[in-house]
């Protein structure tokens, strides 16, 4: 078989750098939020509201500014009722999939604990995605990407549950894997756009799910309250700018890039480097403690996340 083309190498290679940068941004979210938590009376709901509202506001102003980027509605394709409602499904369950999974998320750590709300939303994610990958995609796991999805989530595990204990709530642990349930859908769709396209790049695929989470989140942040009470509110709005422009209309549309690139199953094990860098800023910043099972399951996550980036790209070279 003819080996690909050498563009075909760099996007995989680029992309895989997308899933890094966005994993290691993301990695700082939860200490963010941690921080807007404390000092206020901010909830999940409000959080993922206002993170997903402040997201489009700054990517559509983004936009506004780019020279050049702007195109003529009479020189775009006519799109078909097909092709209109692909995209409406694409758009809308990749809006519902980021907002379950964030706020999910959020709400299982603040009920079950910050350890097994990680380590069951992040663990199952990979085994979830992969199989959806399976299923829905035809694309198989491979050697080398079942090693991955078993060996990563074991030194996720060892890397959370070997520093703290943690406490088990079943509301909170149906939650955390209510959130990997919806990562996984996201990542496909993700997945899914870059192999069938739908007519949607990376912005566009970002903007209009962020708008579906904002709708989606609306209610239940109103409900719950969406001005915070505190004493700090430069601080709590500063920390809220940051999570908004960095961790989400910064990362989002390099992770969609990044996951149309590589396998569904890829993209979902690269992006266990969120807890490695979130473990790597509390030993650096928080003053914690670089244990044995700190470095064993970081070398564990690491090592797996290089061997399936190895193995995505000699099939990037092979085809």
């Amino acid at each position: 078989m003819p080996p690909a083309p050498v563009s075909a190498h760099r996007s995989v290679r680029r992309g895989l750098a997308y899933l890094a940068f966005a994993g290691i941004t993301w990695g700082t979210t939860g200490a963010a939020v941690d921080i807007v938590y404390r000092s206020s009376d901010f909830g999940p709901m409000a959080v993922s509201f206002w993170r997903f509202l402040t997201g489009v506001a700054l990517l559509l102003a983004a936009q506004a500014f780019r020279p050049g980027r702007k195109t003529s509605r009479t020189s775009r394709p006519s799109r078909t009722s097909q092709a209109l409602g692909r995209r409406t499904l694409l758009l809308a369950g990749t809006g519902v999939g980021l907002a379950v999974f964030q706020t999910a998320y959020f709400a299982a750590v603040q009920d079950t604990g910050l350890a097994v709300g990680t380590i069951v939303a992040l663990g199952a994610a990979p085994v979830l995605t992969a199989a959806g990958g399976r299923l829905f995609l035809g694309e198989r796991i491979g050697r080398a990407g079942l090693l991955a999805v078993t060996g990563a989530p074991a030194g996720l595990a060892i890397l959370v549950l070997g520093n703290q204990a943690g406490v088990v709530h079943p509301v909170g642990v149906g939650m955390a894997l209510l959130s990997a349930a919806g990562y996984a859908v996201s990542n496909l769709l993700g997945r899914w756009t870059g192999r069938h396209g739908a007519g949607e790049d990376p912005y566009t695929l970002t903007v209009g799910s962020f708008a579906v989470g904002a709708a989606v989140m609306a209610p239940f942040a109103w409900g719950e309250g969406l001005v915070p009470h505190t004493a700090h509110l430069g601080h709590v709005v500063l920390l809220m700018l940051y999570v908004a422009a960095v961790t989400t209309a910064l990362a989002y549309p390099l992770y969609f890039a990044g996951a149309g690139a590589v396998r569904a199953a890829t993209a979902s094990v690269v992006m266990l480097i969120e807890p490695v860098s979130a473990a790597v800023l509390a030993v650096l910043f928080l003053g914690e403690r670089l244990t044995a099972p700190t470095v064993i399951g970081t070398a564990l996550m690491l090592a797996a996340i290089a061997g399936l980036a190895v193995a995505e790209s000699r099939l990037a070279e092979t085809g």
